[in-house]
Formats: C-alpha cells, sequence, structure tokens
C-alpha cells in the first residue's frame, strides 16, 4: 500500500508563494504519475496539476498556469507543487495524488492512492 504524506501548507498573504511537498513510501514511485487537487469547502474535490513518471510532461488548470509549477525528484520519492502570485481563490485543502499508471490524467478518478490533504489559506 502506497503511503503520501503532504506537507508545506499554510497563511500566506494574496501575492506570496508556497511550495507544497508529497513524500511517497513506496519504491515504485518512479513508475508512477502524480498530481495535486485541491477542494474548497462546499464544493468538490478538483484538478491543479499532473505530472507523468519522468517528469518530461506536465498538466494545469488553465487558472494556475503560469503561477504554480509542478515537479518531482524521483530519488526522493517525492512530488512537489511550486505556487506563485497566490490568490485568495486559491484557498482550499490541497491533495496529492498517485495512480498506478506513468502519465498523468485531470481526473480524479483515475487517481488510486491519496493524501491526508494540506490546507493552503490566502488572505486578501
Amino acid at each position: 500500500q502506497v503511503q503520501l504524506v503532504e506537507s508545506g501548507g499554510g497563511l500566506v498573504q494574496a501575492g506570496g508563494s508556497l511550495r507544497l511537498s508529497c513524500a511517497a513510501t513506496r519504491h515504485t514511485f518512479g513508475n508512477s504519475a502524480m498530481g495535486w487537487f485541491h477542494q474548497a469547502p462546499g464544493k468538490e474535490r478538483t484538478f491543479v496539476a499532473a505530472i507523468n513518471w519522468s517528469g518530461g510532461t506536465t498538466e494545469y488548470v488553465s487558472s494556475v498556469k503560469g503561477r504554480f509549477t509542478i515537479s518531482r525528484d524521483n530519488a526522493k520519492n517525492t512530488v512537489y507543487l511550486q505556487m506563485n502570485n497566490l490568490k485568495p481563490e486559491d484557498t482550499a485543502v490541497y491533495y496529492c495524488a498517485g495512480r498506478r499508471d506513468p502519465s498523468g490524467s485531470s481526473y480524479v478518478y483515475d487517481y488510486d492512492y491519496w493524501g491526508q490533504g494540506t490546507q493552503v489559506t490566502v488572505s486578501s
């Protein structure tokens, strides 16, 4: 069973930056695509970014393009989400997800493993 542990959330002012990290506990992390999703209170969990097994292909929701960057370090079994120029509408719980497939996906149901989530709050 793969475990994903997120860290790096917190409270930041609009225009600020945060870097989320997600550490995986399985040695086959390098064969798995990874994604980040977020969920605001009363709303569905939605796609933010995804990265394929090698890190060579990334995908973003349009609202974060140019502001967020997803990356991975397979030697450390870790995926990152660098978030710059944060906006109040980015406030949500952010979840790391992994799938038993090397290709990334923007669909929640394509992912097999989930972290516990980390809160990101952006004040105006």
